[in-house]
């Protein structure tokens, strides 16, 4: 069917809504909010026409429908969601984290019973087809026994190092969070939702709080941060380096996106062991 006069061709506004669409993803990945909703505006549009061009004028107009669940969270799928909030953080983060930061920082929400089941899916998604995917959401490691550390995510994209963590890392990651998300929130006037949460990171770390109660100075916060991971990044980057080497010799593709679950399970069996439990 020939499109509608006045109506651009098809190819170009397919071409056009391909160009919108990584708009989009760029302003929100750069916590451009307002350009982002203008972005999906013109989205919009270009989706109309590209109906009224490929299917002509209906007649009667359609109701709306219904907003899908990513439009109402935000204007994103819960995987890119996440990924946007684990770049900021730059370091393994527990999914109730990542909710946070994605809510102070970016239009949306994520829905937290999405995040149960996300990992899962990632790594059913790899070992189904290795690298199909420009990154997954994977598993951190645990530096003694490179298996799945317990409720944290990371990016395939990370060095090795980087998602692997050791006795020192919840500690230096935590530090390391703050900072990104205090220089993160210093280029702009930080919102409620981002102020809550910068409060929650200068609470728990010595000479952030210089205000007050519940307001924090972005760079003031930085710099306690930056000053207290100077005592700890050396020690935790050497064990991490060190779990890292034996990963790479060790695991293979899968396990070290998403750990080795065989020595998971050898060790929760020696414990049960030294405990005196035994096999019923």
């Amino acid at each position: 069917m020939p499109p509608s006069p006045g109506v651009p061709a098809p190819d170009a506004l397919e071409a056009r809504i391909a160009e919108l669409r990584a708009g989009v993803r760029r302003a929100m990945a750069s916590g451009d909010r307002r350009t982002a909703r203008e972005l999906r505006a013109d989205l919009r549009r270009a989706e109309q026409e590209w109906d009224t061009a490929v299917l002509g004028d209906a007649g009667e107009p359609e109701a709306p429908a219904p907003a899908a669940p990513e439009e109402r969270r935000g204007l994103l799928p819960v995987r890119e969601q996440v990924h946007q909030a684990l770049t900021l953080l730059g370091v393994p983060s527990a999914p109730k984290l990542i909710g946070s930061v994605y809510a102070a920082f970016f239009p949306g929400d994520i829905p937290g019973t999405r995040l149960t089941s996300l990992r899962r899916d990632e790594e059913r998604s790899f070992r189904t087809a290795p690298y199909a995917r420009p990154y997954y959401l994977c598993a951190a490691l645990t530096a003694d026994l490179l298996a799945p550390a317990r409720g944290l995510l990371t990016v395939s994209t990370w060095p090795l190092e980087q998602r692997i963590v050791g006795p020192l890392s919840p500690r230096t990651d935590f530090l390391a969070a703050a900072v990104r998300l205090a220089e993160h929130a210093g280029r702009t006037a930080p919102s409620a939702d981002a102020q809550r949460l910068l409060w929650r990171f200068a609470s728990n770390i010595p000479g952030a709080v210089a205000g007050t109660v519940g307001t924090v100075d972005p760079a003031v916060l930085a710099e306690a941060a930056r000053a207290e991971l100077d005592v700890h990044r050396e020690p935790d980057r050497r064990r991490r380096a060190s779990a890292a080497g034996r990963a790479r010799a060790q695991l293979d593709d899968a396990e070290r996106l998403f750990g080795s679950r065989l020595r998971a399970l050898q060790d929760s069996a020696r414990r049960r062991a030294s405990s005196g439990e035994t096999d019923r």
